[in-house]
C-alpha cells in the first residue's frame, strides 16, 4: 500500500507542472486553427506515463528493491519494457509526425483550412474527439477511447504491484494504440475537410468571407442564394449582396462540393463558456 501511495504521489509530481504549464500555455498541444490536438496530446500522455512508470521503477528498486541487482535478469522490472511499452508509445508518435506532415502539405495545397484563433477561444476536451467542423468524429473518438482505457489498464495494473516492475502486458497490447493511431492517420488522409468560415462583414453591399480551405473556384451564399463570388490576393472571398437582402442572413461557402457551417450575419452574442463567435464588421 505505501509503494502504491507513493507512486501515484510520483505520478502527481510529475504530471501536475505539466498540467498547469498547458492550462497556461496550451499552444504545445493546439494545432493552427487552436484547437486541441489528438495526435499531441495523447503522444504527451504516453511520454508521461512511460515516464512516471520508468521513475517509479527506478525508486522502488533502488530503495525497497535491493539495488541494481533487482533490475537484472530476463524476468526483471524492465523486461517487456521494449516489446510493450515502446511499441504503445511508437504508435501515437507515428500518429503525430505522419498526421502532421498531411495536414502541413494540405494546408499548402488550399484543400484544407486551418485558420488561426481568433480572440482567446476555449479549448474544451471534446476537441479531441471533434473534427475541424466541431462535430465528433468516429475514427478519432475511437483513438482516444483505447488509448485512455489503455492508460487506465497500465497505470491500474501498476500500482497494484509496484514491486513487479512494469506490468507484464501481453505483446499485442501495443495494438490498441497502433491500430486506432493508424485508422487515425488513414482518416486524416482520406477526408476532404470543409471549408472554415471565421469572419463576415459588409462594406457599402459589399460582403467579404475570411476563413480558409475555399479551394480554386468557391461560391458563396446568403441565406440559400448563391451569389457570383471573387477570390482577392489576400484570399477574402468577396461578393455583392442583392438590394433586398435582409440585415440579418446566414452565409454559406462551397467549394468542390463540399459546404462550410452557416455563419450568422451580424454575429451573434457570445454565450457564456462557449466558442468565441465570428466577428461582424
Amino acid at each position: 500500500m505505501t509503494s502504491a501511495l507513493l507512486a501515484l504521489a510520483l505520478l502527481a509530481a510529475v504530471a501536475g507542472p505539466i498540467l498547469l504549464r498547458l492550462l497556461r500555455h496550451p499552444g504545445f498541444v493546439t494545432g493552427r486553427d487552436g484547437r486541441l490536438s489528438t495526435s499531441t496530446t495523447l503522444a504527451l500522455a504516453w511520454t508521461v506515463i512511460l515516464l512516471w512508470l520508468l521513475l517509479a521503477t527506478l525508486g522502488y528498486g533502488l530503495t525497497a528493491g535491493g539495488g541494481v541487482a533487482w533490475f537484472q535478469g530476463p524476468e526483471g522490472p524492465l523486461s517487456s519494457l521494449t516489446t510493450v511499452y515502446l511499441p504503445l508509445l511508437g504508435g501515437p508518435y507515428a500518429a503525430l509526425i505522419a498526421a502532421k506532415a498531411v495536414v502541413g502539405m494540405r494546408v499548402e495545397r488550399g484543400s484544407m483550412a486551418k485558420p488561426a484563433p481568433k480572440g482567446t477561444e476555449r479549448r474544451p476536451l471534446h476537441d479531441l474527439i471533434a473534427n475541424d467542423s466541431g462535430r465528433t468524429d468516429l475514427v478519432d473518438l475511437q483513438y482516444v477511447a483505447l488509448s485512455a482505457v489503455t492508460m487506465l489498464y497500465v497505470v491500474a495494473f501498476f500500482v497494484t504491484d509496484v514491486g513487479a516492475g512494469l506490468p507484464k502486458l501481453p505483446s499485442e497490447m501495443w495494438a490498441l494504440t497502433g491500430a486506432p493511431a493508424g485508422a487515425y492517420l488513414l482518416n486524416k488522409m482520406a477526408v476532404r475537410a470543409n471549408p472554415v468560415i471565421t469572419r463576415v462583414s459588409v462594406t457599402e453591399g459589399l460582403l467579404a468571407v475570411e476563413g480558409g480551405g475555399f479551394g480554386d473556384a468557391p461560391l458563396v451564399e446568403v441565406d440559400g442564394t448563391a451569389l457570383p463570388t471573387a477570390v482577392t490576393p489576400a484570399g477574402t472571398l468577396a461578393a455583392a449582396l442583392p438590394a433586398t437582402a435582409p440585415p440579418a442572413f446566414s452565409v454559406v461557402v462551397t467549394t468542390r462540393g463540399l459546404r462550410s457551417d452557416p455563419s450568422p450575419y451580424p454575429a451573434q452574442p457570445s454565450q457564456a463558456g462557449g466558442p468565441v463567435p465570428l466577428s461582424g464588421p
